[in-house]
């Protein structure tokens, strides 16, 4: 029976799971929400394919993972404060698209959302992919010496791209996607450990990204950036990542304390709309 039972196929190495056997416009049994949130754990991202879904009903299935919970300096919906629309029209060329880098969505705050669930509503023939990469297995493919380096040290976060310096900047960024820049609460720098905990699977992750790391705590820029550019390119080594091809219809929920993503903008001339909700999380705990 549907939402009874479930199916998990991975789809590459280190990352990543379909799940058939579900229509996220129902509620799920409980047996069956037990296993959804059980391969989240263990898979770090999961796809649902052929949903059909209003923005009541993604809400809704969203906080299968916990409390829904809406993101700073980024316009939402209208009628649906906790959806933010993910918008490129098709006559928006060259241009730079939202999460265009390697990250781990607002990673700058003081409790960074857990996860994040994109719902694709119109997606490009070709392009438009999104990859993500998986922390714990960059974290352990690092040698001990290192390891032990990282969990004693803090990285600084920020949102500066939101920030006061970004006010009168152009980034050539869609115009469907309302961002507020010029706040200066944004330009606050917050100490994560490097090498977080996750509080459900008990494994160790890196927990840095080009976007929202700003350097290594105790540290200038200049420092920092040998040793950070090292743990981005580690970290998103090809055996580390899967790849995702949209399709209207299709859920991505990831896990945004053990994976890194990035959308890919390759699909100039096509319109791509994908509605974004996000989950509450806690504040990265490190390693003992």
């Amino acid at each position: 029976m549907r939402n009874s039972r479930i199916d998990v196929s991975p789809i590459a190495g280190s990352l990543g799971a379909e799940v058939s056997g579900v229509d996220l416009s129902k509620p799920l049994a409980d047996a069956a929400a037990d296993e959804v949130r059980a391969a989240f754990v263990e898979h770090q991202v999961l796809f649902f394919h052929d949903q059909r879904l209003t923005p009541e009903q993604q809400i809704a299935f969203s906080g299968l993972f916990g409390p829904v919970t809406q993101v700073p300096y980024i316009k939402p919906l209208d009628d649906y404060p906790e959806i933010v629309a993910v918008l490129k029209e098709a006559d928006e060329n060259k241009i730079a698209t939202f999460g265009g880098d390697w990250h781990s969505d607002f990673s700058y705050l003081e409790e960074p959302p857990a996860a994040s669930v994109l719902y694709g509503l119109e997606i490009p023939a070709f392009g438009g992919d999104t990859l993500w990469a998986d922390m714990y297995a960059a974290f352990e493919a690092l040698s001990p010496g290192m390891q032990r380096k990282l969990e004693r040290i803090n990285a600084m976060h920020s949102g500066h791209v939101y920030g006061a310096a970004m006010q009168d900047t152009d980034l050539r960024l869609s115009r469907s996607i309302e961002i507020s820049r010029g706040n200066a609460e944004a330009d606050v720098e917050r100490p994560h450990p490097v090498v977080r905990v996750h509080p459900d699977s008990g494994r160790k992750a890196l927990f840095v990204n080009p976007i929202y790391t700003t350097r290594l705590e105790n540290m200038t820029k200049a420092e920092s950036r040998p040793i950070l550019r090292f743990l981005y390119d580690h970290c998103t080594r090809p055996e580390f990542t899967c790849r995702f091809r949209w399709r209207p219809g299709d859920v991505a929920v990831w896990d945004n304390r053990c994976t890194l993503h990035y959308a890919v903008n390759d699909y100039d001339g096509s319109r791509r709309l994908l509605h974004r909700t996000a989950i509450a999380g806690d504040r990265p705990i490190a390693a003992a």
